[in-house]
Protein backbone atom coordinates (compact mmCIF):
# COMPACT_ATOMS: atom_id res chain seq x y z
CA UNK A 1 0.00 0.00 0.00
CA UNK A 2 1.32 3.47 -0.96
CA UNK A 3 1.10 6.21 2.12
CA UNK A 4 2.71 9.36 0.44
CA UNK A 5 4.41 11.03 -2.49
CA UNK A 6 6.77 13.87 -2.00
CA UNK A 7 8.17 16.04 -5.03
CA UNK A 8 11.73 17.81 -4.29
CA UNK A 9 13.00 20.16 -6.62
CA UNK A 10 16.77 20.85 -7.41
CA UNK A 11 17.59 22.87 -4.42
CA UNK A 12 16.03 21.03 -1.92
CA UNK A 13 12.76 22.54 -1.71
CA UNK A 14 9.35 20.47 -1.32
CA UNK A 15 7.02 21.29 -4.36
CA UNK A 16 4.47 18.60 -3.92
CA UNK A 17 3.22 16.30 -1.48
CA UNK A 18 0.48 14.24 -1.32
CA UNK A 19 -1.16 11.67 0.76
CA UNK A 20 -1.95 8.37 -0.77
CA UNK A 21 -3.90 6.34 2.33
CA UNK A 22 -5.92 7.12 4.53
CA UNK A 23 -3.18 5.24 6.69
CA UNK A 24 -0.70 7.34 5.65
CA UNK A 25 0.58 9.66 8.89
CA UNK A 26 -0.95 12.61 9.01
CA UNK A 27 1.94 15.81 8.77
CA UNK A 28 1.70 19.40 9.67
CA UNK A 29 3.35 21.70 6.83
CA UNK A 30 6.45 22.17 8.83
CA UNK A 31 7.01 18.39 9.02
CA UNK A 32 6.49 17.75 5.86
CA UNK A 33 8.66 20.60 4.50
CA UNK A 34 11.44 19.40 6.81
CA UNK A 35 11.56 15.92 5.64
CA UNK A 36 11.84 17.35 2.00
CA UNK A 37 14.76 19.02 2.95
CA UNK A 38 16.48 16.74 5.20
CA UNK A 39 16.18 13.75 2.81
CA UNK A 40 17.38 16.14 0.12
CA UNK A 41 20.48 17.04 2.04
CA UNK A 42 20.97 13.00 3.33
CA UNK A 43 20.87 12.40 -0.79
CA UNK A 44 23.59 14.98 -1.18
CA UNK A 45 25.70 13.01 1.46
CA UNK A 46 25.36 10.11 0.29
CA UNK A 47 26.61 10.99 -2.99
CA UNK A 48 29.78 12.23 -1.77
CA UNK A 49 30.22 9.61 0.88
CA UNK A 50 30.37 6.55 -0.98
CA UNK A 51 33.48 4.23 -2.20
CA UNK A 52 32.08 4.31 -5.50
CA UNK A 53 30.02 6.52 -7.63
CA UNK A 54 26.42 6.70 -6.65
CA UNK A 55 23.26 8.17 -7.17
CA UNK A 56 22.56 8.75 -3.42
CA UNK A 57 19.91 7.44 -1.63
CA UNK A 58 17.36 5.38 -4.26
CA UNK A 59 15.82 3.26 -1.62
CA UNK A 60 15.48 2.57 2.29
CA UNK A 61 13.72 -0.29 4.21
CA UNK A 62 12.62 -0.90 7.67
CA UNK A 63 10.28 -3.37 9.53
CA UNK A 64 7.09 -0.99 9.24
CA UNK A 65 7.53 1.12 6.04
CA UNK A 66 9.72 1.30 2.90
CA UNK A 67 11.22 4.40 0.97
CA UNK A 68 11.92 5.03 -2.78
CA UNK A 69 13.79 7.43 -4.72
CA UNK A 70 14.06 8.69 -8.26
CA UNK A 71 15.75 11.50 -9.37
CA UNK A 72 15.44 12.94 -12.59
CA UNK A 73 18.39 14.36 -14.77
CA UNK A 74 17.75 17.90 -13.79
CA UNK A 75 17.61 16.99 -10.19
CA UNK A 76 14.41 16.68 -9.24
CA UNK A 77 13.29 13.93 -6.32
CA UNK A 78 10.28 12.23 -6.81
CA UNK A 79 9.95 9.95 -3.14
CA UNK A 80 7.30 7.90 -2.05
CA UNK A 81 6.44 5.84 1.08
CA UNK A 82 5.03 2.70 1.14
CA UNK A 83 4.06 -0.37 3.45
CA UNK A 84 7.36 -3.09 3.30
CA UNK A 85 5.24 -5.35 1.28
CA UNK A 86 4.61 -2.82 -1.35
CA UNK A 87 6.07 -4.38 -4.91
CA UNK A 88 6.96 -2.07 -7.94
CA UNK A 89 7.88 1.19 -6.90
CA UNK A 90 10.27 2.19 -9.39
CA UNK A 91 8.21 2.19 -12.14
CA UNK A 92 5.60 3.52 -10.28
CA UNK A 93 7.80 6.77 -9.97
CA UNK A 94 8.78 6.78 -13.42
CA UNK A 95 5.08 6.33 -14.28
CA UNK A 96 4.94 9.87 -11.84
CA UNK A 97 8.02 11.52 -13.74
CA UNK A 98 6.29 10.88 -16.82
CA UNK A 99 3.05 12.57 -15.32
CA UNK A 100 4.80 15.42 -13.97
CA UNK A 101 7.16 16.18 -17.71
CA UNK A 102 3.85 15.91 -19.25
CA UNK A 103 1.67 17.65 -17.48
CA UNK A 104 3.44 20.17 -15.36
CA UNK A 105 6.95 20.69 -16.93
CA UNK A 106 4.52 21.46 -20.25
CA UNK A 107 2.77 23.85 -18.43
CA UNK A 108 3.50 27.85 -19.70
CA UNK A 109 2.31 28.55 -16.27
CA UNK A 110 4.28 27.01 -14.17
CA UNK A 111 7.35 27.89 -13.22
CA UNK A 112 10.41 25.62 -12.35
CA UNK A 113 11.21 25.14 -8.55
CA UNK A 114 8.17 26.60 -7.59
CA UNK A 115 5.23 24.54 -5.98
CA UNK A 116 3.05 22.12 -8.40
CA UNK A 117 -0.42 23.46 -8.44
CA UNK A 118 -1.38 21.67 -11.54
CA UNK A 119 -4.93 20.48 -11.90
CA UNK A 120 -4.30 18.18 -15.16
CA UNK A 121 -1.34 16.60 -12.78
CA UNK A 122 -3.98 15.90 -9.89
CA UNK A 123 -6.46 14.63 -11.89
CA UNK A 124 -3.78 12.28 -13.77
CA UNK A 125 -1.97 11.22 -10.72
CA UNK A 126 -4.96 9.88 -9.01
CA UNK A 127 -6.23 8.08 -12.53
CA UNK A 128 -2.77 6.85 -12.24
CA UNK A 129 -3.05 5.84 -8.16
CA UNK A 130 -6.38 4.62 -9.06
CA UNK A 131 -5.16 2.14 -11.62
CA UNK A 132 -2.56 0.41 -9.28
CA UNK A 133 -5.56 -0.27 -6.85
CA UNK A 134 -7.92 -1.85 -8.86
CA UNK A 135 -5.00 -3.98 -10.63
CA UNK A 136 -3.99 -5.25 -7.10
CA UNK A 137 -7.42 -6.43 -6.18
CA UNK A 138 -7.84 -9.95 -6.11
CA UNK A 139 -10.17 -11.36 -9.17
CA UNK A 140 -12.85 -12.92 -8.92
Amino acid sequence: MLLQLFIINRSGGLVYTKNLSSIAPTLSVNDVLRLGSTFHGLHAIATQIAPVVSAGIEGLQTDTFKLQCFQSLTGVKFVVTATPETMDLDALLKSIYELYADYVLKNPFYESEMPIRCELFNKNLDRLMQSRVNKNLPKK
